[in-house]
């Protein structure tokens, strides 16, 4: 009974933190202070992607349970007052056979999704619009090579400069444009050390290599603002490079392309980028 009592104050202890700490679901396309769970998905994948991880959970949990049981049964039944002359059993051949056999079940419950997900996750359908994402040390640089092969810097919004409703760490000055409910062909690749490409309601996540191109895509279903950031350790001012995605109507977007070949095409903004960067990091 004190076990049980110890256990009890334990799980009651838990809960008074996440329920003192305002603990609340992750929500759309940014994170959420104290967030349980993953951000509310904004692409068929990542849809794919949470019930995945609720499938799993829920297996997770109850081998967890089953195994707690197995344990409190061994304490309390088998302990040296309840059972003072204990068997001697050495072998059980039903039991042996169902540890063997009931493992090789669940793991294969679990592989038949998670090989479907990642077949998913791979198979890039045809894209309506490709674009290309460059990590640098530390931005991102972005190309449109279906739209007039313009190319610019986004670089992250010092805290000084927000405006009322942006977000600390997360925004930028000059954000990623994409049609919604259109298949977005991403190429990744780094300038100078690796840097990874993550999205999370958009349920993307790739290296940025340099030399090397990868590639990834997303169809957004919602408008909206989606954030990110650079998921690999890359130097100093790693958590300074967040990703901003915009997800508008076809109208906007084409509106979006004709001002954004005005303003970026041709353009040389490397040198102000980097003094941007250079004053953020002192």
């Amino acid at each position: 009974m004190k076990v049980l009592s110890r256990l009890t104050a334990v799980a009651a202890t838990v809960v008074a933190l996440f329920a003192g700490a305002g603990a609340a679901f992750a929500g759309l396309g940014q994170p959420t202070p104290w967030e349980l769970g993953l951000q509310d998905a904004a692409t068929p994948v990542m849809a794919d992607i949470t019930s995945f991880h609720t499938f799993v959970l829920w297996i997770v949990t109850a081998i967890t349970i089953f195994v707690l049981a197995l344990l409190l049964i061994c304490i309390f039944r088998f302990n040296a007052r309840a059972n003072p002359t204990p068997s001697r059993t050495t072998h059980n051949t039903p039991i042996e056979v169902a540890w063997t056999i009931v493992p090789v079940i669940i793991l294969v419950l679990i592989a038949i999704p998670s090989f479907r997900l990642l077949f998913t996750e791979l198979d890039v359908p045809t894209p309506d619009l490709t674009v290309k994402a460059t990590g640098k040390q530390w931005y991102w640089s972005y190309a449109y090579p279906d739209n007039g092969n313009f190319e610019f810097d986004s670089l992250i919004v010092a805290e000084k400069d927000l405006k009322p409703g942006d977000l600390r760490l997360l925004t930028v000055d000059n954000e990623l444009v994409v049609p919604v409910n259109k298949v977005v062909h991403v190429l990744v690749t780094g300038a100078d050390v690796i840097h990874s490409f993550a999205v999370p309601s958009f349920g993307i996540k790739i290296d940025a290599v340099p030399g090397r191109i990868n590639d990834t895509w997303f169809k957004a279903t919602m408008t909206g603002v989606f954030h990110g950031q650079c998921s690999e350790l890359c130097g100093k001012d790693h958590s300074f490079m967040p990703i901003t995605v915009r997800v508008v109507d076809d109208k906007d977007f084409t509106a979006w392309i004709a001002q954004a070949k005005q303003k970026f095409a041709g353009a040389d903004s490397a040198p102000a980028n980097m003094v941007a960067v250079n004053a953020l990091a002192k």
